[in-house]
């Protein structure tokens, strides 16, 4: 199966990974899809392919040469956002795209154009596989994992093809940022890897946020409000005000490129208990740090004016910019590059306004930029993909691969 036709497949799994839970995977869904996964590598040749205890795929294609080549891994990520259903994915697929409005779901009055999303006119002429306007698509990620496994399956069937060793890794939960919990770097076995879970074509990422989660409990005093004068504490309006001393041009509607942010991500509220749900994120360290301490002063603040409890604050880091671990490696970025160029992609090195599992899996030893996918409009019902971007990014990945085996001796 080519990349296309093992997507159509893929995303009719639901994958939706859940936050807030401590298990690994978040959901017990994700494991329908890694034992069909494990099923088709063992199908295609890859003998040792199995899933673990906390739903992550490992899988190695042997090398057939002498040479002495660096050990390669690919990763992707099985779960799918969970701010968007990912249950009873209907895609489509749009012809021969004219460079109009596409009608997502005519009932629900849904539907998508160059108006909103501008880099759908680079898209005429191709093919679009579309949502049906009522869940995600779901090629973040599993765009990636059809093309490691359409790549994985060339190179299996076309043995006459020297390469090195190269490491296949699918992961749960990174949607939630879990996604390298449990991911074992030293069984993994590769020296370096690169993620595919980019964005459009030509994307090429090894910068991305610094990131953490900020959790804000607001501990209110109901009263009857016609006696509440003095007495009632109303935990929903000190949310509010908490919410209201963050800098309005730092979120995501209002930043873009390097520009770090503030995102209410949740929130939920009544008189006596109110509750703030944060992603903090920058790409710049000391920015990070600064915007962590801005959210301990408020807290601070309201428990001096409401009193001592009043406010709970929780921050937790989640991943850092893995710059710093691959800049030693940039021979990835050169190479990744390079490959692009032959194939007649242009390459936009791009820092990544998010993050992926390479970003930690660079904090635990593994160097491991990230590749496009072909995806765009990630996490919503206006996601897209065209057939073109998954076949040309598998080829990125032989390309990538054969160029690996060059640098062997």
């Amino acid at each position: 199966m080519n990349a296309t036709e093992r997507f159509l497949k893929y995303v009719t799994f639901d994958t939706r990974s859940q936050e807030d839970r401590e298990a690994v995977p978040s959901t017990e869904c994700q494991f329908a899809f890694a034992e069909e996964l494990v099923k088709e590598m063992k199908e295609i040749g890859i003998a040792d392919a199995g899933v673990d205890e906390h739903c992550y795929v490992y899988g190695t294609i042997p090398a057939n040469t002498d040479r002495k080549v660096p050990v390669l891994g690919l990763v992707a990520h099985m779960d799918t956002a969970p701010v968007v259903s990912g249950k009873n994915v209907n895609p489509r697929i749009v012809k021969n795209y004219d460079g109009g409005r596409i009608i997502l779901n005519e009932a629900e009055n849904v539907s998508m154009g160059p108006e909103e999303y501008p880099q759908l006119s680079g898209y005429k002429g191709e093919d679009l596989i579309v949502t049906d306007g009522t869940t995600l698509l779901g090629a973040d990620d599993k765009a990636g994992i059809a093309e490691i496994m359409a790549m994985a399956e060339y190179f299996l069937t076309h043995p006459e093809i020297p390469h090195g060793t190269i490491k296949i890794g699918f992961t749960p939960d990174e949607e939630v940022g879990r996604g390298a919990d449990f991911f074992d770097v030293k069984k993994f076995g590769a020296e370096v890897a690169y993620t595919v879970d980019g964005g459009a074509l030509g994307e090429l990422e090894y910068e991305n946020f610094n990131a953490a989660s900020a959790k804000v409990y607001f501990k209110g005093l109901s009263i009857h409000p016609g006696s509440a004068k003095g007495k009632m504490k109303n935990a929903s309006l000190m949310a509010m005000e908490f919410q209201s001393m963050l800098p309005p041009e730092e979120t995501p509607s209002c930043t873009e490129g390097y520009e770090g942010f503030y995102h209410l991500n949740r929130m939920s509220g009544e008189v006596e208990d109110a509750f703030l749900d944060y992603l903090v994120r920058d790409h710049d360290r000391e920015k990070f740090e600064a915007k962590k301490a801005f959210l301990v002063r408020a807290a601070d603040y309201m428990n001096e004016k409401y009193g001592k409890g009043t406010v709970r604050l929780e921050i937790r880091d989640s991943y850092y910019n893995m710059k710093e671990k691959v800049a030693p490696h940039m021979y990835l970025i050169d190479l990744a590059r390079e490959a692009m160029e032959e194939l007649e992609i242009t390459p936009r090195v791009v820092p990544i306004r998010g993050g992926t599992d390479g970003c930690r899996l660079s904090y635990m030893g593994l160097p491991c930029p990230n590749l496009c996918t072909g995806g765009e409009n990630g996490h919503g019902k206006y996601e897209f993909v065209s057939t073109r971007s998954l076949e040309k990014t598998t080829e990125l990945l032989k390309k990538i691969v054969e160029k690996f085996h060059a640098m062997g001796q």
